[in-house]
């Protein structure tokens, strides 16, 4: 090695071009760097992200429950009569007023098995508990359910409410599994269907993307918008949205998750920056030039020429 050489780095080459990074460890998905991240991740670590948010928004459902349906729910109860009960699928009941049980702005419940309940209500969702059905009525229309066709079952204040008592939080329970169960399978199947054009737009754009990654990005950019529903059903729970303004922001989760699978693949390092390939070739970089190439100056008076690299044999 001759004096002004430097000897090459030990370790593997380094892009020194502003604007390529590698991407940070998968632990975080509130960002496109996050959420690509969780491409080169192991897939034991996305689930347990996706585990923790599951449960955070079957938590925030539990809330909205106890805030605003069970609590008229064993209002509803306490102003049952005495006696009551459902025989083959038709409601015995001598309650026949058409005023509503309990009522607030997301649930009211009415009883009138001997007639029809005219009275007009603005809550959200309506329960309407006819002789031969239930009428449930939303801002999308109504909806007739017929009665279990089981044993008699209680419809009265002295049997329900223990009953309601016993099972309120086994109810509760089974509707925060529910919920974590429906999220986790949701997000491997829109994971999987999104994935092909995830792994299209990296191809085309340079970015080193396989269809497994593919999958794990686009199951990562799911959960910020899991994350938008969890604010969406606090404000409703608050007050501060009605039921139209929150469908449509439930609605815009799904936009949510369209964006970061679209910016999350631009924040994967091209393929030539991993590979080092990615240099200017437009470079001044120094050639060497072999001895024998050498040639003489042909604008000068005289010709040289080279001397041999060994002298001749004799």
């Amino acid at each position: 090695m001759t004096h002004g050489e430097s000897s090459p780095p030990s370790g593997p080459a380094q892009d020194s071009r502003p604007g390529v990074a590698p991407l940070p460890p998968a632990w975080q998905p509130l960002t496109p760097r996050g959420v690509a991240a969780f491409a080169q991740a192991r897939v034991g670590r996305l689930w347990l992200v996706q585990f923790l948010i599951a449960v955070l928004v079957a938590g925030t459902f539990v809330w909205f429950l106890t805030t605003a349906w069970f609590p008229l729910a064993l209002e509803a109860i306490r102003q049952l009569p005495d006696a009551g009960a459902i025989i083959e699928r038709r409601l015995e009941s001598p309650h026949e007023s058409a005023s509503p049980l309990a009522e607030n702005r997301f649930l009211s419940v009415f009883v009138n098995p001997h007639g029809v309940s005219n009275a007009s209500t603005t809550s959200d969702l309506r329960l309407d508990f006819r002789e031969r059905e239930i009428i449930a009525c939303s801002l999308f229309g109504c909806l007739a359910l017929a009665y279990p066709a089981h044993a008699p079952l209680p419809f009265n204040r002295v049997e329900l409410e223990p009953w309601w008592g016993a099972w309120e939080s086994m109810i509760l329970g089974l509707a925060a599994l529910a919920v974590m169960a429906a999220l986790w399978l949701t997000w491997q199947v829109l994971g999987a269907l999104y994935a092909p054009a995830a792994w299209v737009l990296a191809y085309f754009n340079d970015r080193p993307l396989t269809l497994l990654g593919s999958w794990k990005l686009s199951s990562a950019a799911l959960l910020p918008g899991a994350l938008f529903t969890v604010l969406g059903i606090v404000a409703y729970g608050w007050g501060a949205l009605d039921l139209p303004r929150f469908l449509l922001f439930w609605a815009l989760h799904l936009f949510v998750g369209w964006y970061y699978i679209f910016t999350a693949v631009f924040m994967i390092p091209r393929a030539a920056a991993l590979t080092g390939l990615g240099k200017n070739p437009f470079g001044t970089a120094p050639v060497k030039v072999p001895p024998k190439a050498r040639l003489s100056n042909p604008f000068s008076g005289s010709t040289t020429e080279t001397p041999p690299s060994e002298p001749p044999v004799q």
